[in-house]
């Protein structure tokens, strides 16, 4: 996928997230902007300092709990669509504990070599397991299957991964079956309006 390295000098992405909303991600200070695409609602927040704006329906929200609430979601979100971007480069982030499972089929009948993923309380959601497909041909992650729990058998669900495309010095895959990571943006620059004010930028339709 172009290995992490490559990855950590990305300073700017962006991605439309299943037709949901929009997101802008600063890697390096943490801005990680969200623009709803139903509504006109936007989050602007910062994941290193857990703190920013809010604008849901027009209109910002200033007082506290409400904020705290919004930021909250954001948060949430931006854990949540991120990892179904970039889960491949996160592997082995602190926390993350990956076990070899074997070479299994996935259910394209692609021949994989398939790690097991669990998490020691880090993320959103750390009871949840995955296992990731890597396929042997291209040594890329072409599914993975979800469990809710590390103690169930059986996943809720499995999704693929494909349609591999280059952005900067990195492969990305927004291809996941019935849903569709669209859109996706790699930028060295960004002004810092991008992540401070409501505007929406013109890169996001």
């Amino acid at each position: 996928m172009g290995g992490q390295k490559a990855f950590d000098e990305i300073n700017n992405i962006s991605w439309n997230f299943f037709n949901a909303r929009t997101l802008t991600w600063n890697k390096n200070t943490g801005d990680v902007r969200i623009d709803h695409r139903k509504e006109n609602t936007v989050f602007l927040y910062n994941t290193e300092t857990k703190t920013g704006r809010v604008l849901k329906n027009g209109v910002e929200y200033t007082q506290q709990d409400s904020l705290d609430k919004y930021l909250n979601q954001a948060y949430e979100q931006w854990v949540n669509d991120s990892y179904w971007l970039v889960m491949p480069f996160k592997l082995d982030d602190p926390g993350v504990t990956l076990t070899y499972v074997g070479k299994m089929k996935s259910e394209s009948g692609a021949n994989c070599d398939v790690l097991q993923m669990t998490f020691n309380e880090v993320g959103v959601t750390p009871q949840n397991k995955y296992l990731v497909y890597i396929d042997e041909k291209t040594s890329l992650v072409s599914q993975w299957d979800y469990f809710p729990s590390t103690s169930d058998a059986q996943p809720r669900f499995s999704t693929p991964w494909l349609d591999y495309k280059t952005y900067g010095n990195v492969k990305l895959s927004g291809d996941r079956g019935n849903n569709k990571i669209t859109d996706i943006h790699v930028f060295k620059y960004l002004k810092t309006s991008v992540y401070t004010e409501f505007k929406r930028p013109s890169f996001i339709k």
